[in-house]
């Protein structure tokens, strides 16, 4: 009895140490993202960035969470305490949870379990609850308004979303992200993005519209409706929300890598003589580093595309990305039957 204690007792210790493994870079990276965009946007425009704070400005993030977690919670009159405190944590919560089945390479995952791409839709469709709780529970007109708007984006576009992953489930018949990504094993022309590139187009676009980013931002119009659904909030609450939003973008840019450019699979992969090197060989490098480049993208939108108008980001979602992806679904169905693509060659 007191050996299976203490086998579960060693199990724990260790699953946690994996779960402290994960966190504590992803919350370094999500700070880290704050500083990156800050510095890429500055030279884009022109500008140098931050660069007071620590050399080249590297401690600015910190200095931005201690002055965030520093400062005092506000409750507005007559908001729902309860409900106004757990709505930051319902956004965060999924962010951080979805990366328990995320592959970082081939042996690198915390839990490989065979629906793992069902989890990961599931994750993300929780944050929509924390939106809504938050608009709902700051008894704030323009909260709500706002939640209202980010709520029916993220639906709207959640749905694209799912159809471009189901695109990728029909070509690697597994939900397993492990076996998805060894699905793709032969090269760069082996890789998803290829036979179903416009899903892999409206997944990146979509994506950028889930998070409520740049140029899909009219949640957060400040000269419409303030700031969103998280204009009641102050301190540490604002900062969670600040949190979610960013790990969601990672997370959505380590789906993309997973899902259409072959996870830690190598692009030299079959090519001659570079592909019997270490640059042939699979890695989490080539992950971090597809991952870190869809970031980027996110950068690159919010500092070229101006703000669409709330009916053109409704009319794109329900009127150009989902047929699309509808059609596109029936034809890697097709390509799929027909064996016009090889799975893992």
């Amino acid at each position: 009895m007191s050996e299976t204690f203490m086998d579960q007792l060693i199990y724990m210790f260790f699953l946690v140490l994996k779960i402290v493994v994960i966190v504590v870079p992803l919350i370094l990276a999500v700070a880290y993202y704050t500083y990156f965009e800050r510095k890429v946007i500055g030279y884009m425009q022109i500008r140098r960035g931050p660069n007071r704070i620590g050399p080249l400005g590297l401690a600015q993030p910190f200095a931005d969470v201690f002055k965030l977690l520093l400062k005092e919670i506000i409750l507005p009159e007559n908001a729902n305490k309860f409900l106004f405190l757990l709505a930051p944590v319902i956004t965060l919560a999924p962010a951080f949870a979805a990366w328990a089945v995320i592959p970082f390479d081939d042996w690198m995952v915390l839990a490989d379990i065979d629906a793992g791409l069902l989890y990961i839709l599931a994750m993300s469709s929780l944050g929509v609850y924390g939106l809504i709780i938050a608009g709902w529970a700051s008894n704030s007109k323009y909260a709500f308004l706002g939640a209202l708007r980010s709520t029916a984006q993220m639906v709207s576009y959640e749905i694209s979303m799912g159809f471009a992953l189901i695109g990728v489930l029909i070509l690697a018949g597994t939900l397993n992200l492990r076996e998805i990504v060894l699905a793709q094993q032969g090269g760069v022309m082996d890789w998803f993005w290829l036979p179903l590139l416009p899903l892999f187009v409206i997944y990146v676009i979509s994506g950028v519209a889930e998070t409520n980013r740049a140029p899909f931002d009219v949640a957060e119009g400040e000269s419409e409706i303030v700031a969103g659904f998280h204009v009641e909030y102050a301190g540490s609450g604002f900062a969670v929300f600040f949190l979610a939003e960013y790990a969601n973008m990672i997370l959505i840019s380590a789906l993309t890598a997973l899902m259409f450019t072959g996870g830690w699979l190598s692009p030299f992969e079959g090519v001659p003589l570079l592909g019997d090197t270490f640059l042939g060989s699979g890695s989490i490098l080539w992950f971090l580093g597809k991952t870190v480049f869809f970031m980027f993208l996110f950068l690159w939108f919010r500092a070229t595309f101006p703000r669409y108008r709330y009916d053109q980001i409704m009319r794109l979602g329900w009127k150009v990305l989902l047929p699309i992806t509808i059609v596109w679904v029936i034809v890697a169905a097709v390509m799929s039957v027909f064996g016009l693509v090889v799975r893992g060659s």
